[in-house]
């Protein structure tokens, strides 16, 4: 037996401060978006490398605040890619953890948690 990939699904509220925080800050792609009908909530999909996230605006389906950790081989390249965007909501750091890892957390627009941790 193999479990495979994890596919979180995060809370989110408005699609035009997740594609702003997603897309244009983190640099994800958006895969596919789906509303049942036009005035309905979105649920999205984006993905930056093997990291894929579902962004939903349905009730049920998650609640705000979550905490992710992805694995990223290249921590400080992407710190300073996210630097020099100049984000205007967001300026995350590198901390030195005391378990020996280096990580960067930052917090969406919905009050979820992403941990950027250097692999391995």
């Amino acid at each position: 037996m193999n479990l495979s990939r994890t596919t979180p699904i995060l809370r989110s509220f408005d699609q035009a401060k997740a594609v702003e925080f997603y897309v244009d800050f983190l640099g994800f792609r958006i895969d596919f978006e789906h509303r049942f009908e036009p005035g309905l909530p979105l649920y999205m999909q984006v993905s930056r490398g093997d990291c894929v996230l579902h962004l939903s605006e349905h009730h049920g389906d998650a609640c705000p605040g979550a905490a992710l950790r992805i694995e990223v081989d290249a921590l400080d390249e992407l710190h300073a890619e996210l630097q020099a965007k100049r984000y205007g909501n967001a300026r995350p750091g590198i901390e030195e953890t005391p378990w020996g890892s280096r990580e960067m957390s930052v917090r969406d627009p919905f009050g979820n948690r992403l941990t950027f941790t250097n692999a391995g």
